[in-house]
């Protein structure tokens, strides 16, 4: 069961199996395939039944030889005519920690290697891109809003064309609300997101978020000739690219301006909000550092950076994932993910949120239930409160005390029908202490630090609106429940098209228009008019909308309160 629960689990977070199949090509034979020109050339896409796609636009020079774990370098000469008819290449990518002797590791590193696999996914470190779909038939001056799409994996694995757009688009063109899709590619893992003080001395810190804000400037300078409007940008993300959400809205001290205007007006955050970090610099950071240099053979080099530069790729790429992976017992402590470096990432997030450096927009923000599942796999050691304190301390959180960590703990019953996947009392406990784990780790990371997020933003900025969620539309899943990502089947896919899925596409849809998502006003149609009022967050009466398969309720926003105000009094001690 352990095996199998693992391999699934892998195939969720990171699409280690292929994304759902594109829907039916069907081009018309007299179409012409669509052409776009923009400052940097002319780009060719491809026709569907009902939208066009334009993938993998190169927006910055290749990140490879010297510029390898640099900032990224703005594309301003011409490249021509560009065919953007294919799949964008994936960047390098962390499946599982080439060290770890472990069945799944082996398995998934095996995988990730094989020829075909590499192929498949175009993987290069030549990957920084962009890619659009569009509506058949928009043009230029349009003026569509655009929505403008971070993957997740944990910020160590994923790819833009591992999602389609095709469907969730049309979708919204048959609600009477089309818009213009972005997917962002950026560099992940030790690509994107190495740290050490020779990273953070070299100006070298979180390139994974810079490549996503350059993709934004792309947006801003081509987006209109490609029917979008540049002023109605929203971003959304999930996990990961939810995190990257919140990062974007705070980076450079909130400064999202670009040419004198916002590069967005609002955003939407599946599964992430804020990460308490410790800096670039700090000492589980610098071990990572460390081991990928001296598994490169660099350990000796004058400068160890440089080495790391001239490496050839597959030497790197192997060095690089040498560390743990989010896919192991270390789970989502993260070897790889935005630390604050004092310039792009100037504190962490969540002293940056108290301190209203962050660009304050309407937002959309909320979790699947039952989150911490997915992270809790892969310990079946830990089965005491003994065991469960130490690891906390050992593998995330380096800088709580034992009473910290001891307290926490005692706050989360170990009475297995109290666990995660919630309400489904004395099953799914595949170790002991299972549940337990998950429901802290879901708690940590995700949902008790998104009501933390929204009362620090309520607090600091009162007139922006915030619109809350919880996901309980899987309940009863074996061992998994709603478990995290799994709002990408339901919400970006539709595949499971019932209730839930048509109304959360339907208030997204409104967003993305109005920065409400209750307002169906504009677009084609009003359609997209939803049943239930969804009510804005407030710290007075705090009411998330609760979405199961079949209905909507309404929830209290104050479960688990004992364990939400300790980790909000303490967040400096659950920095990882």
């Amino acid at each position: 069961m352990k095996g199998i629960s693992a391999l699934v689990a892998a195939a969720l977070l990171g699409g280690v199996v292929a994304a759902p199949p594109e829907p039916p090509t069907n081009v018309i034979e007299k179409r012409a395939a669509p052409t776009v020109t923009i400052s940097t050339g002319s780009v060719v896409g491809s026709s569907r039944q009902a939208t066009e796609a334009f993938n993998g636009i190169p927006f910055a020079l290749p990140p490879v030889g010297n510029l390898r774990l640099r900032p990224p370098v703005k594309l301003t000469k011409s490249f021509g005519t560009y065919d953007a008819t294919g799949i964008a290449a994936a960047c390098p990518q962390f499946l599982a920690d080439s060290d770890d002797s472990g069945f799944l590791s082996q398995v998934l590193n095996t995988v990730s290697n094989l020829p075909l696999f590499q192929k498949a996914l175009k993987i290069s470190e030549d990957c920084l891109s962009v890619s659009v779909t569009r509506p058949v038939g928009t043009k230029a001056g349009d003026k569509l809003p655009v929505l403008y799409w971070i993957f997740g994996g944990g910020f160590e694995l994923g790819w833009s064309s591992m999602y389609d757009a095709g469907p969730i688009l049309s979708n919204a063109i048959d609600m009477g609300k089309p818009y213009v899709f972005v997917a962002v590619n950026y560099r992940v893992a030790g690509f994107g997101f190495m740290p050490g003080k020779e990273i953070l001395a070299d100006g070298a810190a979180n390139l994974g978020l810079l490549d996503q804000r350059m993709g934004l400037e792309w947006v801003a300078d081509n987006i209109a000739a490609f029917g979008g409007d540049p002023d109605k940008v929203t971003i959304w993300g999930e996990s990961a690219g939810a995190i990257s959400v919140f990062d974007q809205m705070a980076l450079y001290d909130g400064n999202n301006t670009y040419k004198g205007k916002p590069l967005f007006r609002s955003a939407i955050m599946n599964s992430g909000s804020i990460i308490p970090a410790d800096p670039v610099d700090c000492p589980k950071g610098q071990a990572v550092y460390d081991a990928v240099v001296a598994k490169a053979g660099c350990a000796s080099s004058a400068d160890t950076l440089a080495c790391l530069r001239a490496l050839p790729y597959d030497k790197f790429l192997a060095a690089a994932n040498s560390v743990p992976h989010v896919l192991s017992f270390n789970s989502a402590s993260l070897s790889y993910l935005p630390r604050p470096d004092g310039k792009v990432l100037t504190q962490s997030p969540d002293i940056l949120v108290q301190q209203n450096k962050y660009a304050a927009v309407p937002m959309i923000i909320g979790d699947q239930e039952d989150e911490g599942t997915l992270f809790a796999l892969f310990q079946p050691n830990i089965t005491t409160t003994p065991k469960l304190v130490k690891y906390l301390g050992d593998i995330f959180f380096h800088g709580a005390s034992q009473k910290n960590l001891e307290d926490l703990v005692a706050l989360y019953s170990p009475w297995v029908w109290d666990g995660s996947p919630f309400r489904s009392g004395i099953f799914n406990e595949i170790y002991p202490g299972f549940k337990r784990l998950a429901a802290i780790l879901g708690d940590l990371i995700f949902t008790l630090t998104r009501r933390a997020f929204l009362q620090d933003t309520a607090r600091v900025n009162p007139s922006v609106p915030a619109w809350s969620y919880l996901a309980s539309y899987d309940q009863g899943t074996p061992i998994m429940g709603t478990f995290h990502a799994s709002d990408i089947l339901q919400v970006f896919y539709g595949l499971l098209p019932n209730y839930a899925s048509k109304s959360i596409q339907g208030y997204y849809a409104n967003f993305v228009y109005n920065q409400d998502p209750n307002n169906a006003a504009g677009g084609t149609s009003a359609k997209s008019k939803v049943a239930e009022n969804w009510p804005r967050w407030n710290p007075s009466d705090p009411t998330l909308v609760n979405f199961f398969a079949k209905k909507i309720e309404y929830l209290k926003d104050d479960f688990r309160s004992d364990a939400s105000t300790f980790i909000s009094a303490n967040v400096a001690a659950f920095r990882i």
